[in-house]
Order: structure tokens, then C-alpha cells, then sequence
């Protein structure tokens, strides 16, 4: 190749490196907080692999059931902080050259090629090029200065399509708003992505498309916010401090995937950079006026003082939703007894509380909320010192769905059975947890039973017995709800047999001949087995002949609970493949899940409106929000026996 040919593709190869980099300088910079951390990848997460702290994520491409990826260290640790200070070129520098003519025509002034005059005593490359006293040179504008590089030509204007619509007026833009926000709304990842990809990439380009569609997007953005750790929450605060505008959209604050030590290993760093204190969450708070949803949980608690509190239950007219996962320090509970001593209002907003695993709240507390609640929906107690008297304050105009009484040791069955029984507030129930831990509290005698399941309502689709005493005769009364339970947890001392009269009918002697032909198939997608230990749960008739539970017709039922113990057993057992099953665990719990058939149609998702965007089966946790479930929350919801 000869010197004219060289100069030619050094040339054409430097030109288009540098126009590829132009146009990466003329990305947009992103302005949610979502993606203030975003990387130079802008290769948009698989929504499959994203994860974070204590994360539990299912995987959508599998055909099992409870199948999900889990990870207990944020990826943002992996964050980079690097930047690249892309400065233009300077535009002076040594021009001295040197004209080499070609070796075939040495008296042409037209094929030759130029060179720095540092070429006659030996070039070493571009990077030799000394630039104000720095050997860096490689840029074109480098090149420029030197006067050795061509100019792309100037191409002639596009002529404008008769039929392209003008600005504003395209399909898309003249959709309603209502609708052209659902749209946008399914490219918005809420949940942070795996690694240093970025989030919302396609956002950030549709956010210089038109005026419509940018302000379409904002909404989209800066909806739902997700904060992972406090270097995000503090760039977030800044935008909306500087932007007000931008916090009158902000409808949730989702600290559910919080991890205080992605970035700070100690206390002493995290409270140095003050990036998320009470005083700043405090501005947020009030920077966020039409705040419908606040999820936090146990890694904020220090940081919700007396003030925020305030600003939660008094201050904000349309919240909705509130979730205090996990808070039990001592200052939290501190804290909120402080408040206690406030003028109340006569009703809260609140539809939607959950005070899951908030053990040192005192019972106070709960007699001063519950009677407030006349709007609500949700309510999950889990191991809270709720009292009979509290239990009962609830309003009558109330509308409960969806309620958690588990391990609360202060309520007794007689009141509990009666608010379930006449309380009007729960004649429309979809979610009941009553489970406990039989090994430290006893919460349902055998006759509580009695009374308590003919009272339970139709609208039922989840209940949990676990850690109650149950006999033989309880089939008999849990045999209507499984007409249109789809998740059922079973107290103790049943045996198999008991359990199968659950899916099939009794044997025809004669006198259930008409129980037999009015048989109605069960709707049970998950069954709850963890009260029964290794040697109350007999293999051999499980799997036997006679016993219909893991047997193909006792379908739709695709998830059955077992113990820890049990599962190691499972485990090795070749028999559970061969009748269609496999085992799985998450945390301290455990499942056999049936291997799904191709030939039965596409397997079901488990997705349902009453899980607000679960799809595990057998959550101890109540959702808060209609969102994917992850961090905190995963864990409290699906790695927790309760």
C-alpha cells in the first residue's frame, strides 16, 4: 500500500471515529432521579435479571412456579464514579509540516501527503504531537490545527415528505393524555437494574421527541420513585429542589430496595454525608405534595423522626398508602409515641397501613391510629402488640380486602372470631392471615375453628391457619371455601387422608353417592403443609397409590409448602420427578412445585389483581403498592416463614 492509499484510510477511519463521537455528545443527560447514576452503557436491562438487596425476583422465562433469582448485595456497589472530561481540542498548536510527494509522480503537488515536520526524524504516531505542552493528540480537532484533514462535503437539503405530518400532529401526539401515559408507563423500570446498566434509556430519547411527548415522560418519570441508596435520594431532592414542578408529579417514594451500606460501610461515612437524614427527607417530603404512597422500611428508620411522622399522618391530604416494614428501634418507637400526644384528626386518609414486624410499637399507638381509619383497605399487624380494643375501633365504613393478624400474642380468638364474624368492615375479605408460630403461641382451639370458618366469607382467595389445632371434622367445613380459595395454609394434626378429601370426593358407600355427583372441582393453587414435620408428614402415603395430592387430577394445585427438613429429604427422593413434581426453597422455606406439561396450554403466571403484582404463591407479607416485588420486601414476603 503506498503513502497516498495510507493517508487516505488513516484519514477516513479518524474522520469516522470522530463523528461517531460527536454524535455520543449530543446524548441527552438525564434528569429523573432514577437515572442519575446511569453508566455509559445504554443497553436497557433485561427486565428478568434486575436485582438488588435481599431482591426476589421470578423468572419469567421458566415454566416452574416460585422459580426466582435472589441476591443480598445491591449491584450498586459496582456503581463506577468515573467521569471522562471531554474538553474540545485546542485550537493552536505546532503547524510546522512536511509535504512527502508520491514515489511513482515526485513532481506531484496534488497526491502527496502531509506530515507533522517530527515525521523527518522519525514519527512515533499521533500521540507524539505535542498539545500545549501535553503529548495527547489523537483528536480531530488536533488534526484540524495541523491543516492536514479533509472536510466532510456539505450534502444538498433534504427535501421535506408531502405526507409526514407537521410537529405535533402525529398519530401518537394527538393521543388522549390518559392513554399516552399508559403506554409510556411500560417502559418505566421501577426496580434498579443488574450492574451498571442504564435505566430508562428509551425514556431519555422520548423525552426530546415533542413538547407532547416530553411531558408525557416526565409524568412517567418521576411518578414512581425508586430510591436504592442515599447518593440517588440526594440527586433526586436536588432536582426537585430546583425544579418544583417536578415534585407535584412524585406520587410514590419507594424505599423498599434501600441498602445503607451499597455505598458506606459504617455509620460514622453515612452519617458524615448526610445525604438521607430526617432534616432532607423532611424537604422531600415537602417538596412532594401530592404523595399518595410512602414505602420505607427497617433501613430508614432512624432517618423518620417525630417531624416526618407529622408530615406523613397530618400533612399530606392525599396519601393513600404507608408502610413501615420492619421498624422496630428503639427511636422509631420512641419517635412515635411522640406524636401520640398531638390533636389528631378526626379521620386519616390512609386506605392502605402496614405496621409488618413493627414489634416494639406500643399498644397506644394501635388504639390511636385504628378508630382513624374509617377509608381503609389494607391493614397488616404481623407480631404487633395490637389489642382486642384497637382490633374493634376500626370504623364501620371501613372496606378491609386485604388483613394480616399474624403472631399478634395480644388478641384472643373469642374477639377475633367476632370481629371476623359481625364487623362489618370485613364482609368483602380477599387476603386473612391468622397464622402463628405453634411453638411460641396458641392463637385457635379446635372449637375457635368450628366457629370461625362457617363465618369466613365467599369472597375469600387466600387464608392462612397455620400454628392452629385442627381435627378431621374441619375438612368438612374448609371443603365449600376451596370452591374458591386459590391459597390455603393448614393448621396441625391433620393426616394425609384428611388433607386428600380436600381434592376428591369421599368413597362412594353408598350414602355420598349425591356428594359425588355434585362434586365441584377445587380452585387451590397453593397448599400449606410447613406446620407438618418429617415424621408427621408421611412420605409413603403421600405418594402412594390411594393419596390424590401429588397425582395429576388433583389440578390446578401447582405449589404445596413443606419444612425446611422435608425439602432435604425431597430432595434426594427420584420419586417426586417421576409423579411431575420438583423442589425448591427460597430462605427458610420450601416448596414442591409441579413440573408444568406443554400440553396443558401455557403455564399460569400467578399473577392476580388481589397479589398488587406478586406472582410467588403463599406471600406472608401484605403489598402496599401495585408494583413488582423486591428488596425488603422480597424477603418479608417470600423468604420469611412469618
Amino acid at each position: 500500500m503506498d503513502r497516498t492509499t495510507l493517508s487516505h484510510v488513516v484519514g477516513r477511519s479518524i474522520h469516522q471515529r470522530i463523528t461517531s463521537t460527536s454524535k455520543l455528545k449530543q446524548s441527552p443527560t438525564p434528569s429523573i432521579s432514577d437515572n442519575m447514576d446511569q453508566s455509559g452503557n445504554s443497553t436497557p436491562p433485561d427486565k428478568s435479571t434486575r436485582s438488588s438487596f435481599s431482591s426476589v425476583r421470578e423468572i419469567d422465562s421458566s415454566d416452574l412456579a416460585q422459580n426466582f433469582t435472589s441476591t443480598k448485595v445491591s449491584s450498586y456497589s459496582k456503581l463506577s464514579e468515573e467521569a471522562v472530561d471531554d474538553l474540545p481540542s485546542p485550537p493552536e498548536m505546532a503547524t510546522q509540516t512536511q509535504f512527502i510527494p508520491p514515489i511513482t509522480q515526485p513532481s506531484s503537488r496534488l497526491h502527496g501527503c502531509w506530515f507533522p515536520a517530527v515525521a523527518a526524524e522519525g514519527f512515533q504516531g499521533w500521540k507524539q504531537i505535542g498539545v500545549r505542552g501535553r503529548q495527547a493528540s489523537k483528536s480531530y480537532g488536533d488534526l484540524q490545527a495541523l491543516k492536514i484533514v479533509w472536510s466532510a462535503p456539505v450534502l444538498p437539503p433534504k427535501e421535506k415528505d408531502p405526507e409526514r405530518p407537521a410537529p405535533g400532529q402525529s398519530a401518537i401526539e394527538k393521543l388522549p393524555a390518559e392513554l399516552l401515559g399508559q403506554i409510556i408507563d411500560h417502559l418505566v423500570l421501577d426496580v434498579p437494574p443488574n450492574g451498571v446498566s442504564a435505566r430508562n434509556v428509551d425514556l431519555m430519547s422520548l423525552l426530546l421527541t415533542s413538547r407532547t411527548l416530553h411531558s408525557a415522560t416526565l409524568n412517567a418519570l418521576y411518578k414512581n420513585i425508586t430510591i436504592p441508596h442515599s447518593r440517588i435520594f440526594r440527586k433526586f431532592l436536588t432536582h426537585i429542589s430546583q425544579n418544583k414542578e417536578l415534585g407535584t408529579i412524585v406520587r410514590r417514594l419507594d424505599f423498599s430496595h434501600f441498602n445503607p451500606t451499597t455505598l458506606f460501610t459504617t455509620a460514622s461515612e453515612r452519617a458524615t454525608t448526610r445525604n438521607l437524614t430526617p432534616e432532607t427527607l423532611m424537604q422531600c417530603l415537602e417538596l412532594t405534595p401530592f404523595l399518595r404512597e410512602f414505602l420505607g422500611q427497617e433501613y430508614i428508620e432512624n432517618e423518620i423522626d417525630a417531624k416526618v411522622l407529622r408530615k406523613l399522618f397530618f400533612g399530606l391530604d392525599r396519601l393513600q398508602g404507608v408502610d413501615f416494614c420492619g421498624c422496630s428501634s428503639t427511636a422509631f418507637k420512641n419517635e412515635f409515641q411522640s406524636i401520640l400526644l398531638s390533636d389528631w384528626p378526626e379521620t386519616l386518609t390512609i386506605s392502605r397501613l402496614s405496621l409488618h414486624r413493627c414489634i416494639t410499637l406500643p399498644p397506644s399507638v394501635f388504639e390511636t391510629l385504628l378508630p382513624r381509619l374509617g377509608k381503609l383497605t389494607h391493614l397488616d399487624l404481623t407480631g404487633t402488640r395490637v389489642t382486642n380494643e384497637a382490633l374493634q375501633s376500626i370504623p364501620h365504613s371501613a372496606n378491609i380486602t386485604h388483613l394480616n393478624l399474624s403472631k399478634c400474642r395480644s388478641l384472643t380468638a373469642d374477639v377475633v372470631i367476632d370481629f371476623l364474624t359481625n364487623h362489618p368492615a370485613v364482609k368483602g375479605l380477599v387476603f386473612l392471615s391468622l397464622g402463628v408460630d405453634a411453638r411460641s403461641h396458641q392463637m385457635f382451639e379446635e372449637d375457635d375453628l368450628s366457629r370461625l370458618i362457617p363465618a369466613l366469607p365467599q369472597s375469600l382467595r387466600s387464608l392462612s391457619l397455620k400454628g392452629s389445632k385442627m381435627i378431621e371434622s374441619h375438612i368438612d367445613l374448609l371443603r365449600p371455601l376451596t370452591k374458591h380459595l386459590e391459597e390455603l395454609a393448614l393448621g396441625r394434626r391433620l393426616k394425609i387422608p384428611d388433607i386428600d378429601r380436600l381434592f376428591v370426593p369421599d368413597e362412594d358407600d353408598g350414602e355420598d353417592l349425591d356428594q359425588q355427583l355434585e362434586w365441584i372441582p377445587h380452585t387451590l393453587k397453593y397448599l400449606d403443609l410447613s406446620d407438618y414435620t418429617t415424621a408427621e408428614l408421611d412420605l409413603i402415603t403421600l405418594f402412594g397409590r390411594n393419596t390424590s395430592i401429588m397425582k395429576k387430577y388433583s389440578s390446578p394445585l401447582e405449589v404445596i409448602e413443606v419444612t425446611e427438613e422435608m425439602y432435604a429429604r425431597l430432595a434426594k427422593s427420584p420419586v417426586v420427578k417421576q409423579l411431575g413434581w420438583t423442589v425448591m426453597e427460597n430462605g427458610s422455606r420450601a416448596w414442591l412445585v409441579r413440573i408444568h406439561d406443554p400440553e396443558d396450554g401455557p403455564r399460569d403466571s400467578g399473577l392476580r389483581s388481589w397479589k398488587m403484582g406478586a406472582s410467588f404463591w403463599g406471600m406472608r407479607k401484605i403489598p402496599i403498592a401495585c408494583a413488582e416485588v423486591g428488596g425488603m420486601y422480597g424477603s418479608y414476603m417470600f423468604k420469611r416463614k412469618l
